[in-house]
């Protein structure tokens, strides 16, 4: 898949979506838009979120660039704490989680490289948190949207 446009996002166009009473997503560039080289979206989370939890991707590298805050991240089984302006790129494979960290707010740019289409994913954590899907269909999309769920006893003990 390539593309030849560039690829322009407004913020005020972009879809942002409740994924839980403490975190939003904006949709920013899915791969099907960007010709496969990457995906985009802004995680906006609240002091309390539960962030993402340990999961990895096969396809992709997943990176995150800290706007503000601060913000916990599990790679592998240790736990990276990011700041404003801290870059971290996660390889494919690599079992990874984040949150904010406690009593904090993070704001957060993440990307695929290269892209994966998943705005339908975060659409479908939309209306779970809504009461309008099966909490059940989050697991059984993760061979489509490349995102398995796996345990870390370092990310529980964290609290």
């Amino acid at each position: 898949m390539t593309t030849t446009a560039p690829v322009h996002v407004r913020a005020t166009e972009a879809t942002v979506l409740a994924d839980g009473p403490t975190s939003l997503i904006t949709l920013l560039a899915d791969a099907d838009v960007t010709g496969g080289a990457l995906t985009a979206n802004r995680a906006t989370l609240h002091r309390g979120s539960p962030g993402a939890p340990p999961h990895l991707h096969t396809s992709a590298a997943e990176s995150f660039f800290v706007l503000d805050g601060v913000l916990d991240v599990l790679v592998g089984e240790e736990i990276t704490t990011l700041r404003r302006g801290d870059l971290l790129v996660v390889p494919a494979g690599t079992r990874h989680a984040f949150a904010p960290a406690a009593g904090e707010s993070a704001d957060v740019l993440v990307f695929f490289t290269p892209g994966i289409v998943r705005f339908d994913y975060y659409r479908l954590l939309e209306r779970v948190y809504r009461g309008e899907a099966d909490p059940a269909e989050i697991g059984a999309s993760g061979e489509r949207y490349d995102n398995r769920y796996v345990d870390s006893p370092v990310w529980r003990a964290r609290g």
